[in-house]
């Protein structure tokens, strides 16, 4: 398992993402994804955010960069050392989730992520997301890092940048992404779709991977 250069493009085509929602899970684990990092950073995508449920409701999570000066590439941006958002995070995380039925098992995997100093987000984002490819336990799993902008999508590509955005994704048009799984503030929100993948993975375990499988299928 791991990230490798871009071999041929043939599959599908995603965006980098903070802790990616359960959409974008469900097409990174079938592999040979291709992660677009050189495309031009753009405010407000999940880039940098992530969306979890809090008892409060649903709370968006964002790192805070560095403003770049011009269009940057997604690659180039840094992460900003002026707001404590590490702590802020990982606080936010453990009051939503350290009463789901899987917290006590991944929490130790993600903390050091909330302790450790980061320059790039792109390295942040592709670490975490390698963890949480590890905790959902998959294994053989290769998807690449585009080394140049990926032009939109061929007939063989599944082009998925512009629709994993979260002013564009409209969740009420996929079925599958609305199949109830537990959630622990079910009973208050009833069921919340399409949140961050530690939202599947601290309340359901090693059932996750079973139910990302039904997402494309």
């Amino acid at each position: 398992m791991g990230v490798k250069k871009m071999k041929t493009l043939n599959s599908t085509i995603l965006p980098l993402t903070y802790l990616g929602n359960i959409f974008y899970y469900a097409h990174l684990i079938q592999g040979g994804c291709t992660i677009d990092i050189h495309s031009n950073y753009i405010k407000q995508t999940y880039t940098n955010r992530c969306s979890i449920l809090t008892t409060n409701g649903i709370q968006d999570l964002t790192i805070p960069i560095i403003k770049p000066k011009e269009k940057t590439p997604i690659k180039d941006i840094q992460i900003s050392t002026h707001d404590n958002w590490q702590q802020l995070h990982w606080r936010t995380i453990q009051s939503a989730y350290n009463s789901t039925p899987f917290f006590e098992y991944f929490c130790d995997d993600y903390a050091p992520f909330y302790q450790k100093k980061w320059s790039f987000l792109l390295d942040f984002n592709l670490e975490i997301q390698q963890k949480t490819i590890e905790l959902l336990n998959i294994s053989e799993l290769d998807f690449y890092l585009s080394d140049t902008y990926v032009e939109h999508s061929n007939f063989n590509t599944k082009d998925l940048r512009e629709v994993i955005n979260p002013k564009k994704f409209n969740v009420t048009l996929y079925n599958n992404l609305n199949t109830p799984y537990y959630q622990i503030f079910d009973q208050k929100f009833g069921f919340t779709p399409n949140l961050s993948i530690i939202d599947l993975l601290f309340n359901m375990g090693n059932e996750a991977k079973l139910y990302l499988k039904t997402i494309t299928n």
